[in-house]
């Protein structure tokens, strides 16, 4: 069982920056991909990036490519997700989510889910 905690969302104006975290409990959280996901108002979950458990596999969706960086601290059993150039389009609840076994854009292999943290960004 993998209970996740995020926080680190608000309000920014458009160009400004966010770091979300993401606290696991749990012994084995490296052993777990961990990826970030969000949904916007009236929208499906949209993947945004996900790492790998502990080599360093990294994979961002294309609309977040060279604006969020996602990283880990595996003795503090936390992800990270510092998100820098924001747009209006970035506004929505962030989730973070963990995954045993699989390294994945799609919300179906991902077992365990935060409650969300709101991010809003004015334009």
């Amino acid at each position: 069982q993998v209970q996740l905690v995020e926080s680190g969302g608000g309000l920014v104006q458009a160009g400004g920056s966010l770091r979300l975290s993401c606290a696991a409990s749990g012994r084995t959280f490296s052993s777990y991909a961990m990826g970030w996901f969000r949904q916007a108002p009236g929208k499906e979950h949209e993947f945004v990036a996900v790492i790998s458990g502990s080599d360093g596999y990294i994979y961002y969706a294309d609309s977040v490519k060279g604006r969020f960086t996602i990283s880990r601290d595996n003795a503090k059993n936390t992800v990270y997700l510092q998100m820098n150039s924001l747009k209006f389009e970035d506004t929505a609840v962030y989730y973070c989510a963990a995954a045993s076994a699989v390294i994945s854009a799609s919300r179906y292999d991902y077992r365990y889910w935060g409650q969300g943290t709101q991010v809003t960004v004015s334009s």
